[in-house]
């Protein structure tokens, strides 16, 4: 077996990333004339659970993007990665320095 290295990707961190909630409502709802309580009917979910996502103070999860990417004929993975950049933000803006401390494990090239 062949270890390699993984190719690191950097993600740029110098603004906040857009909110699920914020893109769902300016870029779904509002120009599609959707209210927040017809997406949740539409949906199967309850009308508090798009109401916070729309508010920012809840996010998108693995069921709620599957049911969106079907009404919005999108991938799930438009809104899981929009969850995923929001949560890695979040993640360094409050652990950030905690990770510069970690000391990377260095992987021995492999040995043919």
């Amino acid at each position: 077996m062949t270890i390699t290295k993984a190719k690191m990707i950097r993600i740029p961190t110098h603004r906040e990333p857009t909110h699920p909630g914020e893109m769902l409502k300016e870029e779904f709802l509002e120009p599609m004339g959707i209210t927040q309580r017809q997406l949740a009917d539409a949906i199967g979910v309850p009308y508090q659970r798009v109401n916070e996502i729309i508010n920012g103070r809840r996010g998108i999860t693995a069921s709620t993007a599957l049911r969106l990417a079907k009404y919005f004929q999108v991938s799930p993975d438009f809104w899981l990665n929009l969850q995923i950049r929001r949560d890695l933000y979040e993640a360094r803006k409050k652990e950030g320095d905690r990770i510069e401390k970690i000391i990377p494990k260095v992987i021995p090239e492999a040995i043919d």
